[in-house]
């Protein structure tokens, strides 16, 4: 978790689209949203926000394989502050074991 979150950036998760499509309506809560490909565009009061990802070639360490999703989040009428309560509950949502 971050302690600020400009309205775009992008990020790179250890995941594949499968894991990540089946955790991200539990992370997007109550808030409306719409899936078209590979983006969604989710409605947080007053504003919006769209998440776009595309699959990237897996992290090699060793002998082990570590699916990738380069994830682009843009924001769009939200101040500082909404953009941190929507994202500190996103992270938690999408959060996978470490500590």
């Amino acid at each position: 978790m971050q302690s600020h979150y400009p309205e775009q950036f992008e990020r790179d998760m250890g995941c594949t689209e499968a894991e990540w499509l089946g955790w991200l309506p539990a992370a997007l809560g109550d808030n409306a949203w719409q899936r078209d490909g590979a983006f969604v565009q989710v409605t947080i009061d007053p504003g919006t926000l769209r998440i776009d990802w595309q699959q990237a070639e897996p992290r090699v360490l060793g002998q082990a394989r570590i699916p990738r999703l380069l994830v682009r989040f843009a924001f769009s009428g939200l101040d500082a502050d909404q953009r941190y309560v929507f994202m500190k509950r996103f992270d938690l949502y999408m959060q996978r074991g470490g500590g």
